[in-house]
């Protein structure tokens, strides 16, 4: 089977030959790794199966600040290189008044996906939307005070989330006319016990647009997958009903592996599972490899699995590990 088949083949919850994988790494941990090898492209020999466009853009301004495409400013001159932390919010009060969306490059988001597709070889493609609800919104109010909104000012919340998922339905719509797999969503809503906004806000302000974006990419016969931290395990059975195919992130210090693998394994295919928190930083390489076989081994069966780290790999994973992992996964 080709890279492709394997993770089409475990979305529908075929078993492939093989499980299928993905290894992705944050800026520290790349660097790292590419000291450690003497090999600044070995992630790229690895064998992963996915490959992702992503229609990303930020501008330095200055020295370890960057500007995304929504004028928010990142301080990324700390510890986090990857994506940093909001330096101002551009809607101090709860009003769109005065801010303006930007709009889409629609020949720069075409060249991109050109671009993936053409470097492709026998790859899954998807296209990536990142900070795509709840993260978008607070990163233009703040945390606490889309939180606050959401109680006591529920008209702005509707308002802010309705624009920034018409916002996500134009790249939607130019990503679906390319043979692309499926579309994948970031939007972290989960905390290490439970929801951050809770069920019912979440079910009140995030699910509907959500729900509203997954519609038209189901119709057009490609998968959907969707990247959260911490434990949703609550709205899986609403993600699932809405028309989700693949969660990631998943992670075993938060959910009962083998339970999850029983009770959604038939309905949800799960991609992760390689904890970034109490394995990757801390274990032996050979302890790695022992953790990584299990994982497999439990999630394989049935296919509905993409094996792979919990998230991308931060910088305080020794290489060595790193090493176990993938050649765990290649075994």
């Amino acid at each position: 089977m080709t890279r492709r088949e394997r993770i089409l083949a475990a979305v529908r919850h075929e078993e492939p030959d093989r499980v299928p994988y993905q290894v992705d790494l944050t800026i520290p941990a790349n660097t790292r790794l590419a000291e450690y090898t003497g090999d600044a492209h070995y992630i790229e020999s690895i064998g992963n199966h996915i490959i992702k466009a992503q229609y990303n853009h930020a501008d330095e301004i200055r020295p370890g600040y960057w500007r995304d495409r929504f004028g928010v400013v990142w301080n990324r001159a700390g510890a986090d290189k990857d994506i940093g932390v909001v330096e101002d919010y551009l809607l101090p009060e709860p009003t769109l008044s005065g801010y303006n969306f930007p709009q889409i490059e629609e020949s720069e988001w075409r060249k991109i996906i050109e671009q993936t597709l053409e470097r492709a070889e026998d790859k899954c493609a998807i296209a990536a939307v990142g900070f795509s609800l709840f993260e978008r919104a607070w990163s233009l109010r703040g945390m606490e005070n889309l939180l606050i909104d959401m109680v006591t000012e529920p008209d702005f919340v509707d308002e802010l989330l309705e624009a920034i998922c018409e916002y996500n339905l134009k790249i939607i719509e130019i990503a679906l006319e390319y043979p692309i797999d499926g579309i994948h969503f970031g939007d972290d809503w989960g905390q290490q016990k439970g929801l951050i906004m809770g069920p019912n806000y979440w079910r009140r302000f995030i699910k509907p647009r959500v729900a509203k974006m997954l519609e038209p990419v189901k119709r057009a016969g490609k998968f959907t997958s969707h990247h959260s931290c911490g434990d949703i395990s609550e709205l899986f059975g609403d993600l699932i009903d809405i028309g989700l195919d693949v969660y990631q992130t998943f992670q075993p210090e938060i959910y009962n592996i083998s339970e999850v693998k029983q009770e959604f394994g038939n309905r949800l295919a799960f991609w992760g599972g390689i904890s970034t928190q109490r394995v990757l930083p801390w274990l032996s390489p050979d302890e790695v490899k022992q953790v990584t076989h299990n994982m497999i081994k439990t999630m394989g069966p049935g296919g509905g699995y993409i094996a792979g780290p919990t998230h991308a790999v931060p910088g305080d994973v020794p290489p060595e590990n790193i090493i176990a992992m993938i050649e765990a996964l290649r075994d």
